[in-house]
């Protein structure tokens, strides 16, 4: 069950705080109003996203960062009237409540006025008047108001509502020269007759339907937009036609001069080949192409995986010719599509055909970045520690004791260290792990050639234990903790292979994408393995980014539920994904680097909507399940693009009970 208001508090320190909503009064309102009981109850998940969500009558709720924003403009008192134009839910109501003596608000659709009616009586909020009606001409027998905040945009504030103001009072709209694209404005009157504005913010909000506001006909002419703060123009126009120019027609990943268009990339010493989902064909066919170029022309070694340590440990042994067939069951747990597909399957075939040929030093290895494989790690440890070292692997037992009760659910385990209120089993994980490495010599006398898997098992065992834990503090530590241990394990491989090894990396774009300039890093400090690369290795790492228009994908509707073969809806106007299908090409590569394109990469810098589909797809909510902002050309390195996409083909087996591999966050 969702823990709301520890949202709730990351909302007002991340998304309000942090973006500089300084009023004391605002934070603390916006931190004890329930924003989840003002929306639909699909909704009730996204309730604290950084984003505006739909509620009924086809309308918005507004970003909360837009709601704070205009009410610390407003500067509400505690003995103050204030007007609200467009209640809508009622939420930003029952926030002025909270801060002034009475609060008069106005909704022209009468399903929203009763549904925010209810709101206020469920909550026991007694200081709101609620009528039904034009906005845009105010409440002039309530007036005068200390303050008047309007949800929705005008072409000018109307003097009809500047009229409305207490002498000092302030009014906060949006206004602009056409329906859906506005800029904030703050209205104070000074004196009876003299009126002081200033301009706040770009922004969009849904426009102002009245008599002193847009017509019904102007409003419905464009497209409606959501209030958000500003993003990049949908307009494509000459961008469109830039793109046409600069992007690289790329023929099918079958034919091998696809993966000869990624050569560009091959002196890098890790390159990251990303996916916008889990569950597309394409993505998995163009990844294994460029893999084979870039270990059979440009020297890698190094396969590494967003999958567990130890399933991919045994097709490493396989792809190295140590095991006679793909025969030990591996990667078990929901989602078994993610590796147990043909696209895979041919790719690590075609790997053990490679290596068949090469020298054991000039083979190239298959790997596990991810720590989800607490029993498989547990069991492994004690494993290697029988063949080497008998009365090591039982202190490893005494232990790791404490964790087995939950090895098979671990997710358990951080629940219950939470309400125990410390961390149970990290001491013993963490000295396991220490004690493994300062025998590290010793060890590797006795069994070398499999000390480093040892060795990375109880990495992941001390990392997951911590990684347990964090989860049930926060979306943002859990996931740097997994995304640095990912990083901690490529680090690792690429040490243990020395000074001239060469990795490519399979991940999700949401991993392999720089964090800084997504709305990941900016807004919810959440890093990432691709900013983790760059940060260490430079100009010698690549990241290449994947995206679709539309298509099909393989996904579940939910955590643990079957795989279905679903229909992805096509691309939002206001995305990067749809700049790159009306720029027509079905298929191609934009080169991303430094220098290639500086004119392109400067107008796709302002932030727009990329599109993240994990193991997880929900259509209906698609816009707050799976867009991110993010800023495309300072994101990555490169960009392959197909237009129209299909899903994996399953291997057939049916997927194990249990917490998913990548829940929390399906990516």
């Amino acid at each position: 069950m969702a823990d709301f208001a520890q949202q709730r508090q990351r909302m007002v320190e991340r998304q309000l705080a942090g973006r500089g909503i300084s009023d004391a009064r605002v934070l603390e309102a916006m931190g004890s109003i329930p924003r989840e009981a003002f929306v639909a109850g699909g909704m009730h998940e996204f309730a604290y996203e950084d984003s505006p969500l739909p509620i009924e009558a086809g309308q918005t709720i507004s970003q909360p960062y837009i709601v704070a924003r205009m009410l610390q403009a407003a500067e509400l008192h505690g003995s103050g009237s204030v007007l609200e134009i467009g209640a809508g839910s009622g939420y930003a109501a029952a926030v002025m409540a909270a801060l002034a003596a009475c609060v008069h608000a106005i909704e022209r659709h009468a399903e929203l006025a009763d549904l925010a009616r209810q709101r206020f009586d469920a909550l026991g909020y007694r200081n709101i008047e609620l009528r039904v009606g034009d906005g845009s001409g105010g409440w002039p027998e309530a007036a005068p108001f200390d303050a008047i905040l309007a949800a929705a945009g005008g072409p000018v504030v109307p003097d009809v509502l500047r009229r409305q103001l207490a002498i000092g009072g302030r009014l906060v709209m949006p206004v602009g020269e056409t329906p859906y694209r506005q800029r904030l404005v703050k209205v104070t009157r000074v004196a009876e007759d003299r009126y002081e504005q200033e301009e706040l913010d770009e922004v969009r909000f849904v426009p102002l339907v009245g008599s002193y506001g847009w017509s019904e006909q102007d409003a419905s002419s464009p497209p409606r937009l959501e209030p958000v703060a500003a993003h990049a123009p949908v307009d494509g126009g000459s961008l469109t036609q830039m793109i046409r120019a600069a992007i690289e027609p790329l023929p099918d990943p079958d034919d091998p001069a696809f993966g000869r268009m990624f050569d560009r990339y091959g002196d890098a010493r890790v390159v990251l080949l990303g996916e916008a989902s889990h569950g597309t064909s394409e993505f998995y066919r163009a990844r294994a192409a460029i893999t084979r170029r870039l270990i059979e022309a440009h020297g890698f070694t190094i396969v590494a995986v967003e999958g567990d340590w130890p399933d991919a440990a045994v097709l490493d042994r396989y792809v190295r010719g140590r095991l006679a067939a793909r025969e030990e069951p591996i990667f078990q747990r929901f989602p078994t599509w993610m590796w147990r597909n043909r696209d895979v399957a041919r790719f690590v075939d075609w790997l053990r055909g490679y290596n068949s040929d090469q020298p054991s030093g000039r083979q190239a290895g298959f790997y596990g970045l991810d720590l989800y494989s607490l029993d498989s790690s547990i069991r492994a440890v004690i494993d290697y520690l029988d063949k080497v070292d008998p009365e090591a692997a039982q202190v490893a037992r005494h232990r790791y004791g404490c964790l087995m009760p939950w090895s098979k659910e671990p997710a358990q385990y951080g629940r219950m260290a939470l309400s125990a209120g410390y961390a149970l089993c990290e001491k013993a994980v963490v000295q396991m792990l220490r004690e493994l490495l300062s025998r590290r010599m010793e060890y590797a006398r006795a069994d070398g050639e499999h000390f480093l898997d040892a060795a990375q098992n109880a990495r992941l065992v001390s990392n997951a234990e911590a990684y347990y834990r964090a989860m049930y503090y926060g979306s943002a530590e859990s996931w740097n903790l997994r995304d640095s241990h990912m990083f901690e394990t490529l680090e690792n491989l690429l040490v243990a292979q020395g000074p001239g090894a060469k990795a490519v990396v399979w991940a999700h774009n949401s991993h392999i994408g720089d964090a800084r300039h997504t709305e990941m890093g900016q807004v919810r400090e959440e890093l990432n393995l691709g900013q983790l690369c760059r940060q260490r290795f430079g100009r010698e790492v690549a990241l290449v980014g994947f995206g679709t228009h539309t298509g099909t994908v393989a996904a579940a509707d939910d955590w643990d539920e079957p795989m279905r073969v679903m229909d992805v809806n096509p691309s939002r106007p206001d995305s990067y994904e749809r700049l790159f299908h009306d720029a027509g090409q079905p298929r191609g590569l934009l080169d991303l680097r430094e220098g290639a394109h500086p004119a392109l990469c400067e107008r796709l810098a302002p932030g727009r909507l990329e599109r993240f589909i994990g193991v997880i797809y929900r259509p209906d909510t698609e816009r707050w399940s799976h867009y991110v902002e993010c800023s495309l050309p300072r994101q990555f390195d490169g960009y392959a693009w197909f237009d129209r996409s299909h899903a994996v083909e399953p291997l057939g087996e049916e997927p194990r009970s249990g917490v998913a591999e990548t829940w929390p966050f399906g990516l």
